[in-house]
Parts: C-alpha cells; structure tokens; sequence
C-alpha cells in the first residue's frame, strides 16, 4: 500500500478517535451539568407544613426529578452532588409586583426621555441578572408598553435572556390615561370598548389584566374589563388606593388588589373592613382566596432610606447597567428628600403596618411584591426587603410570608402544576440560604444559592459567571 495512503488513514482514524473522545467528554460533561443532586438541607418546599431535614432534591434537566431525605432517596453515581447542609433550602421567589421598565431613577420624565431606546435591550436583562441573583426566579410586570414587555417576556423564555420567568399585563386600562403615559396606558370610555380592549390585549398573549382606578371608571365599564378578561381565562389585578376601588373590586370580582391602599388615612373604614370579610368569608365556597399585595416595605422605610442612603452605594444594582445609567441613576437620587412623592409617602408609613397587619387579620391572602422601578426600589435588593418588612417588621408568621411569595402567587396566575413548589415533576426553580430563615428572616438578604431552570447560576454567594455566558 502506498505511504501516503496509509499516512492518511493514520490520520482520519486520529481524527475520528479524537472526536469520539471529544463527544464522550462532552456526554461527561453534560451529564454532570444537567443531573444534580441537593443534598443535606432543611427542605422548606412551599406547602407550609413541616420541613424536610436532611432533604435531597435530585434534578435532571430543568425538572424535580425526586425529593426526599437522607434516609430514603440515594443519589445515584452519576449525579453533581451539591451540598447544602447547614441551608435552608426553598422554591425560587416570586415578586409579584415589578416594572421592568424601571430601575430606580428618580426622574420618570428624564428616565424614559434620556434612556428609552436602552430599556429593552440593556436595562431589562439587567433587571433580570439582578432579581435572579436575588432569588427572584418569577415576577410579575404591572404595568408596560404592549410590544416591548411582550419582546420582554419572550427573550427570558427563549433564553436570550437570562432571568426570572416573566408573566406580564401590558398596558394598565383605567378611564384616561395620565398625560404622557399613552403608550402603558390604556383608556376606556364605554363597555364595548372595554371589552374591546381586554380582547385585544388577550389576543396579544397577555398573562393577566391590570385595572386600576375602577371608582373613576364606573361599575359598568369595570365589570366588562372583569368579565371579559375571565372569559378569556385572565386574572385581573387592581390597585386599591381609595375605599370605592376595594367595595367595587370585590362587587366585580376582581382577583388581586395592590397596595395596601387609603392612602394616609390611618386605618380602612369599618366599611371596607366589612366588604373584605365578606370576600374572606366565602374563599371556601369559591375555593379561592382574596388576594392581595401590600406592597410594604418601600413605603413603610420610606423616611428611613432617605435618611440613610448608605444602601444607593451598594453595586449589586448597577450589575449590566452602562457607566453613564448608573451616574444617572445615582444623580437622580442625589437629593432623595426631594422626590415628587415624598411627602405623602412620609405620611403613609406611619399606617402601613397596621394595615397591613389587619389585611391578614381580615383573612386575604399576602403576596409579596415591591413596586420594584420607582425610585430608589433596586432590583436585587426590593423583595428582600418585603419579605423582611412583612416577616421581622411587622410580626407576621415568616412561613406565611413565605408561601406569599412561593405557593400562593403560582395557585393564583395558574402555573402551580409547573411551579411555585419543591416536589417531583415541576421546574428545578430552587434557592438556598446559610441559616434559619424561620427564626432570622433578615437572612433573605443574601441568598447563597440559586437554581432555575436546572441551571446553577449562583453558589457560596456569588455569581457563577460561567452560567451568564449565553
């Protein structure tokens, strides 16, 4: 034979045997990244019963592929075991009130005129690498230009994106948009278009609809929105800033309030106490829940943080922003004493507590969300706070509080057969924390690891950088 030839064959056999050798490190590789295996932890997994000590969590792909402890599930040889003894280890957080659009400025005008061409590709992804880090996994967009929080939504889905789930509304419907505020806004001026315009907002791919100001609107055009939506297999969500909003939200149906509403009076009427309880007192009946969003913790440490701004200086928010954003941002809230709203929300904390607190003593059921986007309300530091605010601040059980921000908002917007807990067939959405958040809820701060989607994007307490390469 001919040296050449064989020369040749030589070296096509080292090829083929080098890229069989290459494949198998690969399946090796690909293996030890999609099987893992959570192990040693105390499994609070969203239910609200007793954890699971000494759990084991086995993840294949994205999916919970088992759950169980030490003593009766092993983990099988080919499976990346991660520890997390001496961790609390929970479903991936929810904050169920955000604004993508937003990232704290101070200047709404300034912010949209200065930066809009930028939201969508570089502050949104931003958002999203913080809230994840956080341990946000899934959030809610109140509120949003249609197109852009639609292309949004999509690049978190496809994974151009790499976030927390993005469930959105779109435009809010409300009797007249405020100037300047058209394009997430929407008005409506009678039933028929109403109706008109949840269709179409249905039609878009919409997850829920945002009502807000339903006692300016009138009953009838607010019940078209409410009807309609629900034909069309859509929550609707409402603000709940005046008494008439809450006693026609509950006359109508409306599924979630926001905020906890009366603005600064002290306390809600006996009325509208009257009007909750007996939403409340038919949950059994209808089998299922009044829910609603206080929004708390901004609002209530409202003086606090304008008093201390130290928190402005912490970097985590300024995590893909460009240079000139962040010294925006930061020049914004040079004065936070100053802000438009200031002196109505130094007002409104001193009753935020107590309303909160009798919201849960009236019977609905607490989400935690943050209003993330306004000023000063970062990304990666906002639902920690909530979850601090309503657990440690104001005394409410933590496990409550928890499953606020778990189980409830995914029974609510309908995905909880995919997510919202930790137990075999759904989504490997998974957080863990040094400690025992049960006794020391201010450990929400700092997050030490995160899982979505199966994938590792945080462990010790920091980024695992690799993950964020798309």
């Amino acid at each position: 034979m001919n040296r050449s030839i064989r020369n040749k064959d030589l070296s096509m056999t080292i090829k083929l045997l080098s890229s069989l050798l290459i494949s198998l490190m690969s399946v090796s590789i690909y293996a030890e990244n999609e099987l893992k295996a959570l192990v040693g932890g105390r499994l609070i997994d969203g239910y609200g019963g007793t954890p699971i000590a000494n759990s084991v969590i086995l993840i294949r792909n994205n999916i919970i592929e088992a759950v169980g402890n030490t003593d009766n599930l092993v983990v099988p040889n080919d499976y990346k075991i991660i520890s997390t003894e001496g961790m609390d280890v929970l479903p991936g957080l929810w904050d169920s009130h955000v604004h993508m659009m937003a990232a704290g400025h101070g200047d709404y005008r300034r912010w949209f005129a200065k930066f809009g061409t930028r939201i969508l590709d570089e502050v949104v992804p931003a958002k999203g690498e913080q809230f994840l880090l956080s341990g946000v996994t899934t959030v809610r967009d109140l509120g949003a230009p249609l197109k852009p929080i639609l292309t949004a939504r999509k690049r978190f889905n496809d994974g151009t994106y790499l976030g927390p789930r993005l469930l959105v509304a779109g435009p809010f419907l409300q009797l007249k948009p405020y100037p300047g505020t058209e394009l997430a806004r929407w008005g409506i001026n009678d039933v028929q278009e109403a109706k008109d315009k949840v269709n179409k907002l249905a039609d878009a791919g919409v997850d829920f609809i945002k009502l807000i100001d339903i006692d300016w609107m009138g009953i009838e055009k607010a019940k078209a929105v409410v009807n309609t939506a629900h034909a069309r297999g859509l929550k609707v969500i409402s603000h709940s800033r005046r008494p008439e909003e809450v006693k026609i939200g509950i006359q109508i149906g409306i599924d979630n309030f926001e905020h906890s509403g009366s603005t600064s009076a002290p306390d809600y009427s006996k009325e509208t106490k009257k009007i909750i309880m007996s939403r409340t007192a038919i949950g059994e009946d209808t089998g299922v829940p009044l829910y609603w969003t206080p929004t708390a913790a901004y609002y209530s440490h409202y003086s606090e943080n304008v008093a201390n701004p130290e928190f402005i200086d912490d970097t985590c928010w300024q995590r893909g922003l460009g240079e000139d954003i962040v010294k925006d941002i930061k020049a914004s809230l040079a004065h936070p004493e100053r802000l438009p709203h200031g002196w109505i929300n130094k007002i409104r904390e001193q009753s935020i507590k107590h309303k909160t607190q009798e919201l849960h003593r009236l019977g609905v059921v607490l989400l935690v969300g943050t209003d993330n986007g306004i000023p000063f309300n970062f990304s990666c530091q906002s639902t920690a706070d909530e979850l601090v605010t309503l657990s440690q601040d104001f005394g409410l059980p933590v496990m409550d509080i928890i499953r606020g921000a778990t189980y409830w908002p995914a029974k609510l917007m309908g995905v909880f057969d995919k997510w919202g807990t930790v137990e075999q067939g759904k989504y490997a959405d998974i957080i863990a924390i040094k400690g025992d958040i049960l006794r020391y809820p201010a450990l929400f701060k700092r997050v030490d690891l995160v899982i979505k989607d199966g994938v590792l994007y945080k462990e010790n307490g920091q980024a695992v950088e690799t993950a964020f390469v798309n």
